[in-house]
């Protein structure tokens, strides 16, 4: 089941080349134009679901981070090959 929310995500998303991320200001924007801050926390759900579904990565400071645990600003991408699918390596410190 889809939302406009998350169709705006992956529309957006198709739309910029690949490797590339969006902001999800530019999602609240596309849907609301004049009171796009209040859908903020809805684009930031949305993204987190379909993050969850393996879709697309939520990015801080251009690296994937795990979508139950992330905070502060952030963006959107696409899933590419070699993008993390499980966090548990990453919560306890990576690779030894």
């Amino acid at each position: 089941m889809t939302s406009p929310i998350k169709d705006t995500i992956l529309s957006q998303l198709a739309a910029v080349p690949a490797g590339k991320s969006i902001d999800p200001m530019s999602v609240a924007k596309a849907i609301e134009p004049e009171r796009w801050q209040r859908l903020l926390g809805h684009v930031r759900t949305n993204a987190i679901e379909l993050a969850r579904e393996g879709g697309i990565v939520i990015l801080r400071h251009n690296k994937p981070v795990n979508p139950e645990q992330f905070r502060g600003v952030y963006r959107l991408r696409l899933r590419m090959e070699g993008d993390p699918t499980s966090f548990e390596d990453a919560a306890e410190g990576g690779e030894g």
